[in-house]
């Protein structure tokens, strides 16, 4: 009898490390055990890690920064370390940006921009945002390479972004086809608890900063997803998958242009 609760623990961790190797799995390329089990409910219980994948994602980048920055210019450090960025999540989010401006700007009815936003192919909108999006990082992220600790500014932008992105799950519908969507097992809401647990890690790193700039960075991010939230209603009546990637890679510069302004104006 003394060992059944044990093995009840050890079951509890093991079912949540599967749902942090399909969280993983879904966004990177790290490799996740082979012998992970699938199933759509274990994909959408998986959504309370997708903070936590950006934790590691940050993690692993801002180290490339460190060891590149050691023997480069920090200019060329940057860039490397952005191409270490996209293979290693396989430019999806960035795929998001780019499908939903090209849906949203291209198309004048929900049915139109939904249609396009499947389309493979990329128009002027989403690739004047995806140029914009990866000229703005590489452009801030060389302003605060002079502010030190740029690793745990890279850290907090893939962390609170994700969590940011992933909360849209939580009191949005979602709209795209749910037969042929890959973001299908992402359709349903999240509970109360992981939305807690997906904020709590994605705000984590930013406490690095302080109290007082991690509530200043928590009331942006409000804003930000208060506004995004209102404008995708509007426009196609909720989130498809590429909303999500879409909003990860905005938070993620509006995080960036924060510290920008910290930096700039002496707060920081």
């Amino acid at each position: 009898m003394s060992d059944k609760p044990e093995r009840s623990l050890r079951d509890r961790i093991a079912y949540q490390w599967e749902l942090f190797s399909l969280a993983m799995g879904f966004f990177s390329r790290l490799p996740m055990p082979k012998n992970t089990p699938y199933s759509e409910e274990r994909m959408n219980r998986s959504g309370r890690y997708f903070s936590t994948v950006g934790l590691l994602l940050g993690v692993l980048c801002g180290g490339v920064f460190l060891l590149l920055d050691a023997v480069l210019p920090s200019a060329i450090a940057i860039f490397l370390m952005m191409s270490f960025s996209l293979m290693l999540t396989g430019a999806f989010h960035e795929d998001g940006l780019t499908d939903m401006a090209d849906g949203i700007g291209g198309g004048m009815t929900v049915e139109r921009r939904l249609t396009i936003m499947k389309d493979s192919r990329i128009g002027t909108y989403g690739a004047s945002a995806l140029i914009m999006a990866l000229l703005g990082k590489w452009v801030l992220l060389n302003e605060l390479v002079s502010m030190a600790g740029l690793f745990m500014i890279i850290i907090t932008g893939y962390t609170f972004s994700r969590a940011i992105a992933a909360s849209l799950i939580y009191d949005m519908p979602y709209v795209s086809d749910l037969d042929t969507s890959k973001s299908k097992p992402l359709a349903n809401k999240q509970t109360k608890g992981e939305l807690a647990f997906l904020m709590l890690i994605g705000l984590l790193p930013s406490l690095w900063f302080g109290l007082a700039f991690t509530c200043v960075l928590a009331f942006v991010a409000y804003v930000f997803r208060v506004g995004f939230k209102k404008w995708l209603i509007a426009r196609i009546g909720g989130f498809t998958g590429d909303c999500l990637g879409a909003a990860q890679q905005l938070m993620e510069l509006l995080i960036y242009i924060v510290f920008a302004a910290a930096f700039y104006n002496g707060f920081m």
